[in-house]
């Protein structure tokens, strides 16, 4: 006893001064971080840029939440006359902001559309999808246009700001960088386990271990409370401007960065009583974007990454819109007007058993990936092989799924904004992606794309090679999302075994939710190619000047094409127009472009 003495005095101690030990505390890792922070800057602030921009949004949430934990209710005091004056003038107000709105978008429309008007084709196709779902509508009267409206809206500003203004381009173009940094990194558990030539040349021992790295990484921030508190920021923007339920809003929020089943589990103590309208917004939010995990494997495919994290950010206010226009409200929710819901946070005693926890549920998702795409592309070859034999009874030579699916999804495509000759392959990917599943046709968008980089020829022969920049730009968002069939299963079997009892209920709306989830993603990328920017090759010629021309590389080959455009073949004499003209050397690259290229002018 006597020796258990002085630690029991500290324990007394402790628990006496709880507060005053963790102020201190907390101030010297402060004042450490301070410390820190400064000498960063003052050695390198060019490198310290991203430690700047993360410690400024941090300090400014800290600053907010004591802002409004002890001033927030005085200047609610101060700011209700003005609130009052505010909500007698909202009527007419609502009507003025509308219009100014409306005429401000038609204004830019028909100034940005003037230089390419390709891009008035991808907005009809939004229109028409809107009409389309509208179209059907269960209820077409109970129909809340603040939340259709407000969702496209939101859905819109973030499009704009991720591909037309230089700060969102930059942001999520580094965002992306540093997702496919931070993926880097399971290279060093997969090649000590798997060894690096599994890892290098094997696809299930190179992309799937990310999966388990990032499940892990997810796991993590739950019990850090990381994600609870992200999620519930962006919920919080949906909810007050869409006017929905915190349910509904919070797991499809929750969707941005877990799957299909795992979001639902957020709002698990609720889905007993929420209403069909709710339910189907549920389910339209898990149809309409993919898991953080499985993103992290399209990534390693070379998917630009910062196309997908938009894509799944947009699609969020897109789903909720979408989804109270196919099923509006018609009953009355037990969760409106409530300010906010619970987020249970995990079961976890520390963060290395929330690290443990998060790989090995991941492997039951790893082995569902493994299994599906064996089984589905096993499927696919068999279904190619019997319409081939078909095809070949009545002379049709190659028919295939792909070819069916070009023809009869080529409309769509068009419409989603892609160029007629392009328009056969992204059709192909879409009816991969809703028959299969998006995996397959992310593999079959990366190869078009490793293709065009490689700078291999756009046709060989009657079959096309790749697809054009903006196509593939189309085809990420389009194909970002977990609408396929297989996915009725999965989702009805994740939330039936949370509620039993409302397993009518769940498939009663699910194929609805399933053609709203589709349309979701394909109103994203109409949205990406009336937004998409053409990247410019810059001057051929001093690209020349600096090649070697040892390999092939898209530039190469735009530049070629240029080149092979300008010259001229006369009475066996070779000429060149505008800028090639004035090149002593375009004879030389022209005979070094045919090297690597077919054209007419090579046969000179």
């Amino acid at each position: 006893r006597k020796a258990l003495q002085p630690a029991s005095k500290a324990k007394h101690f402790c628990k006496a001064h709880a507060k005053v030990l963790r102020r201190v505390f907390l101030g010297l890792l402060g004042v450490a971080y301070l410390c820190y922070f400064i000498a960063a800057c003052c050695l390198n602030f060019q490198r310290a840029l991203a430690l700047v921009v993360m410690t400024a949004v941090v300090v400014f949430f800290i600053c907010w939440n004591i802002f409004k934990k002890h001033c927030g209710a005085k200047v609610l005091l101060l700011l209700h006359p003005v609130g009052k004056c505010f909500q007698k003038s909202w009527p007419w107000l609502k009507w003025l902001l509308w219009v100014a709105l409306l005429a401000g978008l038609v204004v830019w429309l028909a100034l940005d559309t003037g230089r390419n008007p390709e891009q008035l084709i991808s907005l009809g196709g939004f229109c028409f999808l809107v009409l389309f779902l509208f179209a059907f509508s269960k209820h077409h009267r109970a129909v809340s246009w603040r939340a259709v409206f407000w969702g496209l809206g939101l859905e819109f500003l973030l499009g704009l700001f991720v591909l037309r203004t230089t700060p969102g381009t930059q942001a999520f173009q580094w965002l992306g960088d540093q997702v496919q940094y931070f993926l880097g990194y399971t290279t060093a558990g997969s090649s000590f386990v798997f060894g690096n030539t599994l890892i290098e040349e094997v696809f299930a021992f190179q992309t799937l271990p990310i999966i388990v790295f990032f499940s892990c990484v997810m796991s993590i921030l739950y019990y850090l409370g990381v994600m609870q508190w992200l999620i519930l920021k962006i919920s919080w923007l949906l909810q007050i401007s869409m006017g929905t339920t915190p349910t509904e809003t919070l797991c499809v929020a929750g969707n941005i960065f877990v799957g299909q089943t795992e979001a639902p589990l957020l709002i698990r103590p609720y889905l007993a009583d929420m209403t069909l309208s709710e339910i189907h917004a549920v389910m339209t939010g898990g149809f309409s974007t993919i898991a953080g995990s499985v993103m992290g494997a399209y990534i390693s495919f070379g998917i630009d990454a910062a196309s997908l994290i938009a894509a799944s950010v947009m699609a969020a206010p897109c789903a909720l819109a979408m989804a109270k226009l196919v099923y509006p409200e018609v009953e009355e929710s037990k969760f409106k007007g409530k300010a906010s819901v619970r987020l249970s946070s995990g079961e976890e005693q520390n963060i290395l058993e929330a690290a443990s926890n998060g790989a090995a549920t991941s492997v039951g998702l790893v082995a569902n990936i493994a299994a599906n795409l064996i089984a589905f592309l096993a499927v696919l070859e068999f279904i190619n092989a019997a319409l081939r034999w078909i095809g070949a009874m009545v002379d049709i030579e190659g028919l295939t799924f792909q070819v069916i699916c070009s023809y009869v999804l080529m409309p769509v495509a068009f419409l989603m904004g892609a160029d007629w000759a392009d328009s056969p392959l992204v059709a192909e990917l879409l009816g991969i992606k809703i028959f299969l599943n998006e995996f397959v046709a992310y593999q079959q968008l990366a190869t078009y794309k490793k293709n065009r980089l490689m700078g291999l020829e756009e046709w060989d022969g009657n079959r096309k090679q790749w697809i054009s920049e903006r196509a593939e730009s189309i085809a990420t968002f389009a194909l970002c999302g977990f609408a396929n069939l297989s996915s009725i299963g999965i989702t009805l079997g994740g939330l039936t075994s949370m509620v039993p009892q409302r397993k009518g209920d769940f498939a009663s709306v699910v194929l609805r939710a399933l053609l709203t989830g589709m349309c979701v993603s394909m109103l994203n990328a109409c949205l990406a190619g009336l937004l998409h920017v053409p990247t410019t090759v810059g001057d051929c010629t001093v690209f020349f000047s600096n090649t070697n021309f040892s390999s092939t590389s898209y530039t190469m080959y735009t530049c070629c094409k240029q080149l092979f455009a300008s010259s001229v073949l006369q009475n066996g004499t070779l000429s060149f127009t505008g800028s090639w003209a004035e090149q002593a050397e375009s004879v030389l690259w022209l005979t070094e472009c045919c090297g690597s290229y077919n054209h007419t002018s090579c046969a000179g």
